[in-house]
């Protein structure tokens, strides 16, 4: 919270205020010594700089009876001052009221945002991985929330996305999934730096929504056992995925090549999943998802079986799942189509 204090407008107001009287001090002293020279004596003239500039209201230190350009002097000093007095109380109101009050209202106001989420996400943990995870969440317009113990890192995140949900506090305790939503979330990412924290926070969520998926990331494979067993339901080990991309990029370069520019459009295109709901019926693909320049219908998933490239006569129940390359607006439309067929 310190940093985003001194990175305030409002901090740097108030230094320049500061700054600003301390040059009034100055100028109102060494102008004080000329004009009552050689009576004044330095601290005489910064008193009665002091004075001037604070409406105390007691009497000339420095004589100013016989200099009518002292007195005009007199009330260029205290004009400069008590302006720069004003401002720097305000500022420094302002200040207090950005750094507490309106902290705690955003706290309150996040609070009740996140109360109101259903089929949101939460990201737990934002560091190196987190990051990516949650950039992704915000490019295809996915709601979510962040639980960080770490200032510096959430901190860092908010410079980049101000508006982002966030609780702070530790991952793997039932009051922060709790108060992240985790019984209205449609899953949770385990992505801390720590294998047997992330361990944790999948039998935490499990025990507080065991509906909500739970994707866990891993450094040792080993533990992928132990995580499955804990309430994990996908491993994801950044080494190995990190082997298996430097492989692909050497011997299917154009594939990766395209995976590579499909993950860095601004329009968010991405290969997509959407599931049939359950009053849909047996419908063949053709009724559920006609053909448009929206998406592509890449596969069909049902019963554990494949189909790749579907045509339009395939039939399709509730609970299958189409893959589909699309962006955001995209899959809003065909997920509209989808459930006004399970209406």
């Amino acid at each position: 919270m310190n940093s985003r204090i001194f990175r305030s407008r409002h901090f740097r107001g108030l230094v320049t205020g500061a700054a600003v009287m301390v040059a009034v001090h100055v100028v109102g002293t060494i102008g004080y010594h000329a004009i009552g020279a050689p009576a004044a004596t330095w601290v005489d003239s910064f008193y009665m700089t002091f004075i001037t500039v604070a409406t105390i209201g007691y009497s000339e230190v420095v004589d100013l009876t016989h200099s009518p350009w002292g007195r005009l002097f007199t009330v260029g000093i205290a004009l400069v001052g008590i302006v720069t007095m004003t401002y720097l109380f305000s500022t420094f109101l302002a200040l207090l009221i950005e750094s507490d009050i309106n902290n705690a209202f955003r706290r309150r106001r996040m609070e009740r945002e996140i109360s109101g989420l259903q089929g949101h996400y939460i990201v737990c943990g934002i560091g190196r991985v987190g990051s990516n995870v949650a950039q992704e969440l915000v490019k295809t317009q996915r709601r979510f929330a962040v639980i960080e113990s770490n200032t510096i890192a959430i901190n860092d995140w908010l410079d980049r996305h101000p508006g982002t949900l966030y609780v702070s506090g530790d991952a793997a305790e039932d009051d922060a999934l709790r108060r992240a939503g985790v019984e209205n979330a449609a899953g949770v990412f385990a992505v801390t730096g720590d294998d047997s924290h992330n361990l944790m926070i999948a039998l935490s969520v499990k025990l507080l929504n065991p509906k909500c998926r739970v994707v866990a990331r891993l450094h040792d494979v080993r533990n992928a056992a132990k995580a499955r067993k804990a309430g994990a339901d996908e491993i994801v080990s950044p080494d190995f995925t990190g082997g298996m991309r430097i492989a692909s990029a050497m011997v299917r370069p154009h594939v990766v090549n395209f995976m590579d520019q499909m993950l860095r459009a601004d329009e968010g295109l991405r290969v997509e999943e959407v599931v049939v709901p359950p009053g849909a019926g047996a419908r063949r693909i053709g009724e559920l998802a006609p053909r448009s320049a929206d998406y592509l219908v890449m596969a069909a998933h049902d019963d554990g079986s494949w189909v790749f490239n579907p045509q339009d006569d395939h039939v399709m129940r509730p609970g299958a799942a189409l893959v589909v390359m699309t962006h955001p607006s995209g899959r809003a439309r065909l997920e509209q189509l989808l459930n006004k067929a399970g209406a």
